[in-house]
C-alpha cells in the first residue's frame, strides 16, 4: 500500500535548513558519482516522502519445466461470522533527436510450520494438533486430489517467450526474476549512458485528479515494440528503438474510480495459439483498470478484441455488488496461464467489514468468459453468484501481482488481509485462514492447490505486496524447484514450489501481551530462518529531528507509546509503534534474481508507523464515514490507508501516522537511513552487502530541498532490475535520480536525473543490437515526487 502523504508546513524558511545542514547524520557520504541531465524545478518533496510493428518472433521454450502436481480439492471454509454493517496529445518524442541476524525467536526453532487443522481451533494461538487435508490448506500444506472438475477453458502448455531481447512479463521473465541476460554495459562502460528518446504519454493530472497520480508503470517490450500504460489507463505502443508512438487505446476511466492513486503498474501480452498473423488480435494486450474492466486491444493496432466480452471489455464489478467508485480497483497486470486470464483487485483499505470481495478470477483469454471464480469463503461458488447475491463480501483480496507457471498450471497469489486491517474480533475461520497467506491455485480447476501463511491473525495490514519469483533452490539432493516469497515484516522465505512447505529454517517469535484484543491473538507468528530485512527493535536513542524541538518531540511520543517490539498489538489508550510499518521490507517493487551469480537484490524500507485505534464514539464524533456512505469517490486519492479511517463494523477507526513525521518539520521521527538495498547470498540466505539508497537533493525539512549528494538513505517506492552485465539499476528512492550499482560491491557507478519522480520498476532489453534501459518517470504523490508522464530510455552511444 501506498506510504501516508504529506501535508507540507507553511512555515517553510531558512532556519529549518540550515539548521537541517547543520546536523546531517555522520553516516552520510557523498557516494554519488556525477550526475548527467538536467535538474528539475518542480517542487520538492519534504525529506523524506513518506511514504503497426513487425510480426513477433516465434516464443521459445520456458526456462523452467517443474513436475505437474496432483490437482487439489475445494476447501471447505466458513462463510463470514459478522453481520456486515450498515488529455492533451503527447508531446512528439524526444529522440535526443528531444541483514542482519533474523530475529531470533522467543520460542520454537527449526522446525517446518505446522499446518492448520481441518476444524480450526476457536481458542486464540492456539497450536495446530494435526496436519490438514484439502479442506485446510494450512501454512505449507498440501491438498489431495478431490473431485475438482477440470476447467475445459484452460489450454494445453505453450511455450513462453524468454527474456532477453524482449521484456515479456511484468517481472522480465515468465520466473518474475527481474533479470536481464544482457551484458553490453558493465560497470567498466556504464559511465558512458546516454538519454536516446523520451516519449511523453499525454496523461498529466488536471482538476479532479490533481494531487492523485502514483502511476508506477512498467513497459512490456515485445518484438520491436514497448506497450505502456499510464496513470488513467491509457494503453500506447511506442517503437522499442525510438520511443516513437504507433498507436493509443483510452478507455476513459473516470476520476472518481481512483482509490488510492491513479496507478498502473502493466499490462499483460497474450498470443492466441494457432491464430493466423494476420488475424485480428492474434495478439492482443491485455488491461486490468482502476475503474474494474478488463480490457484486450490488438496488439498491431490497438483496436479492441471484439471477440472478448462485449466488444473487448469484462465488467469485473459483475458479482462484486453496488458499484462504488474508488472501493474496488486494479492497479496489478492480470497473469495470463494456459490461457486463463488472472486477476484479483485492490479493495481500498480501512472502510468498513462490508467491504468488495476478494475473489480471484479466471478468465477465457480469448473470449472473457469467466471460467472460474475462487471465493475463499464460499468455495462451493465457482460461477458466478446468484441474482442478488455477491462474493463473499469483506474477504482478503490480492492487490498486487500474481506470478503464473504455465507448465504446472499453477498461478501464485500473494493475498493481503480483512477489510478491516487492525481489528480481528468479528473476521471468520476462513478470514483467519487465508489472510496474508501465498496461495497457489490451479487455473485448470479453479481450486488452491496449497498456502503458505506469513502472518496469524494479522491486525497490522502485512500484506504480501511482492510479487514472487520461480527458482531452482540450491537444496540437498539437488536443485528443487522453489518460490521466492519476500513480505513487508522483512521475512524472505523459500517454499516448494509443488507443496508450499518451507524449504529452509523457519522459526516462531512469541507475540507480546497487550492490545485491545488481548486474549483473542495468535500467541506466536513465524518467521523465517533464512533471511530477514528486518533490523533491530527501535529504542528512545533511534528517535530523531533535524532541530532540538522535533527531536524532543519524537522522544517524548515514544515514551507515551507502547512499544514491545515487532508484533506490538494494537491499542486505543495510546499510541502504539508498529516496526516495521506497513510499507517496511519488500513491497510492490519485489526482489530481483541474479540466477548465474545466485544473489537475490532486495530494496526495503525502514520506517516505523504511530498508530491509534478509534473508539467508534470519537470516530462518529469525527465524521468518520466509509466510502459507500460519502459522497461517490469524493474520497477517492484523497488519503492513505490508515489515516482516520472508519473501518465501519468493527468497535474501532484507525488513524495511522505512516512513516511516523513529526508535524513541525514532516521529518520522520527515526533516525536514518530509511531505505535501503541489499544483496544476499541465495544458497545461504548471508548477506552480502547492505547500502543506503537514495540522496537528500531533494529533501529537506519544512519540504525545502538541500540540494546535497549526500546518500542518506530515503523511503522507496519501487524495484529494480539485474542484468549479466554485473548491473542493478534501480530509482524508487525520493532523489528523482535512476542509478546503477554495481552488484559486486553495493556502489552507485552511475545515476542521472530524471524528469519526475521513478518510483517504477525499469526494464533492459535489446534491439537492433544495443542494448536500452528504460524507466518511467512518473513520480508519486504519496512520496511527493514530482508527477510526469515521462517514458526515458538509455543506451550506450552507437559507434
Amino acid at each position: 500500500m501506498p506510504m501516508k502523504r504529506l501535508t507540507r508546513s507553511a512555515a517553510a524558511g531558512l532556519f529549518g535548513l540550515s539548521t537541517a545542514l547543520s546536523v546531517l547524520p555522520a553516516f552520510a557520504q557523498d557516494t554519488t558519482p556525477p550526475q548527467t541531465g538536467t535538474d528539475q524545478n518542480e517542487p520538492a518533496p519534504a525529506f523524506p516522502a513518506t511514504p503497426a510493428p513487425e510480426a513477433p518472433a516465434a516464443p521459445t521454450a520456458p526456462e523452467t519445466t517443474p513436475a505437474t502436481p496432483a490437482e487439489p480439492a475445494a476447501p471447505q471454509t466458513a462463510p463470514r461470522s459478522a453481520e456486515p454493517s450498515t488529455p492533451a496529445e503527447p508531446a512528439a518524442p524526444a529522440g535526443e533527436s528531444v541483514q542482519p541476524t533474523p530475529t531470533q525467536p522467543a520460542e520454537g526453532g527449526d522446525e517446518q510450520p505446522q499446518a492448520m487443522p481441518a476444524t480450526p481451533s476457536t481458542e486464540p494461538g492456539s497450536a495446530p494438533e494435526q496436519p490438514g487435508d484439502a479442506s485446510d490448506a494450512g501454512p505449507g500444506s498440501a491438498t489431495d486430489a478431490g473431485n475438482a472438475a477440470p476447467v475445459q477453458a484452460a489450454r494445453p502448455v505453450t511455450p513462453q517467450r524468454e527474456v532477453g531481447a524482449d521484456w515479456p512479463f511484468w517481472g522480465g521473465s515468465e520466473q518474475a526474476t527481474r533479470y536481464s541476460p544482457l551484458s553490453q554495459i558493465t560497470p567498466e562502460n556504464v559511465s558512458n549512458l546516454e538519454k536516446v528518446w523520451t516519449y511523453r504519454t499525454g496523461d498529466m493530472p488536471t482538476g479532479a485528479t490533481k494531487d492523485k497520480y502514483s502511476p508506477e508503470g512498467t513497459p512490456l517490450k515485445i518484438g520491436n515494440t514497448l506497450y505502456i500504460c499510464s496513470a488513467m489507463n491509457i494503453m500506447t505502443a511506442v517503437d522499442a528503438a525510438t520511443g516513437e508512438e504507433r498507436w493509443r487505446y483510452d478507455p476513459k476511466v473516470p476520476a472518481e474510480a481512483i482509490p488510492y492513486g491513479a496507478s498502473c503498474r502493466g499490462v499483460s501480452y497474450y498470443e492466441v495459439p494457432d491464430a493466423a498473423p494476420e488475424q485480428a488480435c492474434a495478439a492482443r494486450v491485455i488491461e486490468a483498470t482502476i475503474d474494474a474492466r478488463l480490457i484486450a486491444v490488438d496488439a498491431k493496432n490497438g483496436q479492441p478484441c471484439e471477440d472478448f466480452g462485449e466488444n473487448g471489455t469484462v465488467d469485473l464489478w459483475t458479482g462484486i455488488g453496488e458499484k462504488v467508485p474508488g472501493w474496488y480497483a486494479v492497479t496489478a497486470p492480470p497473469a495470463i496461464v494456459r490461457g486463463i486470464v488472472v486477476t484479483g483487485a485492490q479493495v481500498k483499505d480501512g472502510q468498513a467489514e462490508d467491504a468488495p470481495s476478494g475473489v480471484i478470477r479466471g478468465f477465457d483469454a480469448v473470449t472473457g468468459e469467466l471460467a472460474w471464480a475462487w471465493d475463499l469463503a464460499n468455495p462451493e461458488l465457482t460461477g458466478l453468484p446468484a441474482d442478488g447475491e455477491t462474493y463473499t463480501r469483506g474477504t482478503p483480496n490480492m492487490w498486487t501481482t500474481a506470478t503464473g507457471d504455465e507448465q504446472s498450471g499453477l498461478v501464485f497469489l500473494p493475498l493481503g488481509n480483512s477489510s478491516v486491517d487492525y481489528w480481528s474480533g468479528n473476521r471468520s475461520e476462513a478470514e483467519n485462514e487465508w489472510s496474508t497467506s501465498l496461495v497457489a491455485l490451479d487455473v485448470t480447476t479453479g481450486k488452491p492447490r496449497w498456502r503458505f501463511q506469513t502472518v496469524r491473525q494479522d491486525v497490522w495490514d502485512y500484506d504480501l505486496g511482492s510479487q514472487v519469483t520461480l527458482i531452482d533452490f540450491p537444496a540437498e539432493g539437488g536443485n528443487r524447484p522453489a518460490v521466492v516469497l519476500p513480505s513487508k515484516q522483512g521475512d524472505i522465505y523459500i517454499l516448494d514450489r509443488e507443496t508450499g512447505e518451507s524449504l529452509v529454517p523457519m522459526e516462531e517469535i512469541k507475540t507480546p501481551s497487550g492490545g485491545v484484543e488481548d486474549g483473542n491473538y495468535a500467541a506466536t507468528q513465524p518467521a523465517s530462518g533464512y533471511h530477514t530485512l528486518r533490523k533491530d527493535d527501535l529504542t528512545e536513542a533511534d528517535m530523531w529531528g533535524v532541530t532540538p524541538l522535533d527531536q524532543l518531540f519524537c522522544r517524548i511520543a515514544f515514551r507515551k507509546s507502547t512499544y514491545k517490539g515487532i508484533y506490538t498489538h494494537p491499542t486505543s489508550d495510546t499510541y502504539w509503534i508498529q516496526y516495521p510499518g506497513y510499507n517496511g521490507g519488500s513491497d510492490w517493487g519485489s526482489v530481483a534474481i541474479d540466477p548465474e551469480r545466485g544473489i537475490i537484490i532486495a530494496n526495503y524500507n525502514d520506517v516505523p508507523n504511530h498508530n491509534r485505534l478509534i473508539p467508534r464514539e470519537e470516530a462518529d464524533e469525527r465524521g468518520l464515514k466509509p466510502i459507500n456512505e460519502t459522497q461517490g469517490g469524493s474520497k477517492s486519492g484523497s488519503n492513505a490507508e490508515g489515516s482516520g479511517d472508519p473501518q465501519a463494523g468493527a468497535p474501532y477507526a484507525i488513524d495511522v501516522n505512516a512513516g511516523w513525521r513529526a508535524p513541525f518539520t514532516g521529518i520522520p521521527c527515526k533516525k536514518p537511513p530509511l531505505g535501503g538495498i541489499r544483496a544476499i547470498d541465495l544458497a545461504t540466505g548471508e548477506t552480502l552487502w547492505d547500502k543506503p539508497i537514495g540522496t537528500a537533493r531533494r529533501n529537506g525539512p519544512f519540504g525545502i530541498p538541500s540540494f546535497l549528494p549526500l546518500t542518506i538513505g530515503t523511503p522507496n517506492n519501487g524495484g529494480s532490475v539485474v542484468t549479466k552485465g554485473g548491473l542493478i539499476f534501480i530509482a524508487a528512492a525520493t532523489d528523482d535520480l535512476i542509478r546503477a550499482i554495481d552488484v559486486k560491491t553495493g556502489e552507485v557507478v552511475w545515476s542521472d536525473v530524471l524528469p519526475a519522480g521513478g518510483q517504477a520498476n525499469p526494464i533492459v532489453y535489446e534491439q537492433n543490437g544495443r542494448e536500452y534501459l528504460v524507466i518511467q518517470a512518473g513520480g508519486h504523490h504519496f512520496m511527493e515526487t514530482p508527477v510526469g508522464d515521462y517514458y526515458v530510455a538509455y543506451a550506450l552511444p552507437q559507434n
